[in-house]
């Protein structure tokens, strides 16, 4: 065990590791890079993760940089949730409820806590957290505060960060803090500080003030955006100031959260699901358009190409016996309402259906659970690319985060297609179809030369397309080492300078997950390509 180790282990609580196995299966995560860490620790508390930034800050200070990693359950695909130095393991001890109000419904969580599990807890209460990734069963919410994560239901209710109302965060030298919404008072306060946390204040306002008109005049048109910084929604007109949106969807790179506060929504099970049939992308698109409009958002408008459906019935035709006959159509829509007031929703289906008729839509609507789950497993049906293996080749999480302007929906789909035609490559699009937040992952073999290097040409043309439609380069899953290359250009080199300052300002050091977000280039993540491609959510954890 090294010197850092013996150390670690002498001050903490948790426990820490490095033996070979161990390092070597945190060296991976959901992405297609891998890092060997140098020590795997799983922290016990919050006091575990404050000596361990103060110790890594106090050799940074003597010239010798350890990084930090948060990291969950390693299900993240952009390559944020690896590293050389210190990987700390969230799930095995700090995965609690906190508290639970059922009154206001805010609920206080420890981050190494399953997304599943919070929600199973909540749906008792008859609430729930509305922007769950697909991944829910087996990622953290820790994890969903680092990408700021989205998913279906995020069309109605928002991403992540409408959900945050205050942080416990470690900073890089070890000081705790609380982020919410301060008053201009408040502020002021804060600005006093002789204390990181005061540098931090005082350093992001000057920073904020000094570009004011560039942050208020920068926005991208687009529903949900995890890249970058969101130095936007910092500090607003009324003077008060919230660190919380810098924080979430930084990805480990600003702090490490030890505790999170969040709202939660009432949640009805007795959703109305509609199955909309298209053979025009444009005319799916002008559907979607005229639902966004409706005066009751669909909770979800969701969607699986023709080539998908394909797939999946080549792969496993039982997958969607008795829910479509072939051919099948170029597009399938799943709209759903959730309205707790049930004549409401049934208002809401029936505009959705005159808008599907006014455009000539084949449709079927179902309010029955198990003809729901039917329909709900045509978009469920992505899946099944996540274990196919042809040979070495592999679908693969390169490009699948893409979100457009919703008015540019089937211009970013034909711009999909055309790239995959240009490789020879089969595509598979699924997503939030109402956000324009489209997935797709190509089939590769990362043992084969020539497919490396048209991973990367791959990355950089669809890059160009997301950012020529006015898009971000990550809707929902955050930007790691994969997109990060491609911030400055999406942004521009003014707001790019902005980042690498807040970057500064948290991090004099760059202990804290550094290789993520800012100052990343692609020949700094080409040597980290793995050769193979698996994946592994077996929880890995000490036993207790």
């Amino acid at each position: 065990m090294s010197k850092v180790a013996h150390y670690l282990q002498q001050h903490v609580i948790g426990e820490v590791l490095t033996t070979p196995d161990i390092r070597r299966y945190f060296s991976t995560d959901g992405s297609v890079l891998a890092s060997l860490p140098s020590v795997v620790m799983y922290p016990h508390n919050e006091n575990d993760v404050r000596k361990t930034a103060r110790f890594t800050w106090q050799l940074a200070e003597r010239g010798r940089v350890i990084p930090i990693t948060a990291r969950g359950m390693g299900t993240d695909q952009s390559g944020a949730a690896i590293g050389t130095g210190i990987i700390m393991v969230f799930p095995a001890h700090m995965n609690k409820i906190l508290e639970l109000d059922g009154k206001t419904g805010l609920v206080t969580v420890e981050p190494g806590l399953n997304y599943g599990k919070l929600q199973q807890t909540l749906h008792t209460h008859g609430r729930f957290l509305p922007p769950y990734p697909s991944s829910l069963e087996y990622s953290t919410i820790g994890g969903a505060i680092s990408n700021n994560s989205g998913g279906e239901k995020t069309i109605k209710y928002g991403k992540t960060r409408d959900f945050v109302k205050k942080l416990r965060v470690v900073l890089a030298n070890g000081e705790v803090i609380e982020t919410r919404r301060l008053s201009k008072r408040e502020l002021d306060k804060k600005l006093g500080l002789t204390t990181l946390e005061g540098e931090i204040y005082r350093s992001l306002d000057t920073l904020i003030e000094e570009n004011s008109q560039l942050i208020k005049n920068f926005r991208l048109g687009v529903s949900k955006n995890s890249a970058g910084f969101d130095i936007f929604d910092v500090k607003h007109k009324d003077g008060s100031f919230d660190l919380s949106p810098l924080i979430i969807g930084s990805q480990g790179t600003l702090g490490i959260v030890t505790e999170a506060v969040l709202s939660t929504s009432p949640h009805n099970p007795d959703t109305t699901v509609i199955a909309a049939l298209f053979d025009d992308i444009q005319v799916a698109e002008q559907v979607i358009l005229e639902l966004r409009k409706l005066p009751e958002s669909p909770s979800a408008i969701e969607m699986v190409d023709e080539a998908l459906l394909n797939f999946v019935d080549q792969q496993n035709p039982h997958q969607l016996k008795g829910v479509f006959t072939k051919p099948f159509p170029r597009i399938v829509l799943l709209i759903e309402f959730d309205n707790l007031n049930a004549r409401l929703q049934s208002k809401m289906v029936k505009k959705a259906t005159k808008i599907l008729k006014n455009n000539q839509v084949v449709y079927k609507v179902e309010s029955e659970d198990l003809a729901k789950e039917k329909l709900w497993k045509i978009r469920n049906s992505s899946a099944i690319l996540y274990s196919h293996s042809d040979g070495g080749a592999k679908p693969l999480p390169i490009i699948e985060d893409g979100i457009v302007p919703v008015e540019k929906f089937s211009e970013f789909l034909a711009g999909i297609y055309l790239l995959f035609e240009k490789y020879k490559l089969v595509p598979s699009v699924w997503g939030h179809a109402g956000d324009a937040n489209l997935h797709v992952q190509p089939i590769l073999d990362l043992s084969l030369v020539g497919d490396r290097q048209k991973i990367f040409k791959l990355m950089e043309e669809y890059s160009e397309l997301v950012i020529g439609l006015g898009g971000s380069t990550s809707g929902e899953h955050g930007d790691g080492r994969l997109r990060a290359p491609y911030l400055k250009k999406l942004y521009g080199d003014e707001i790019y300078a902005i980042f690498q300052k807040i970057k500064l300002i948290f991090d004099p050091y760059n202990t804290m997950n550094p290789g993520v977000k800012v100052n990343v280039s692609i020949d700094e993540i080409k040597p980290l390509l793995r050769q193979e491609f698996t994946i592994n959510h077996a929880q890995h954890l000490p036993h207790n």
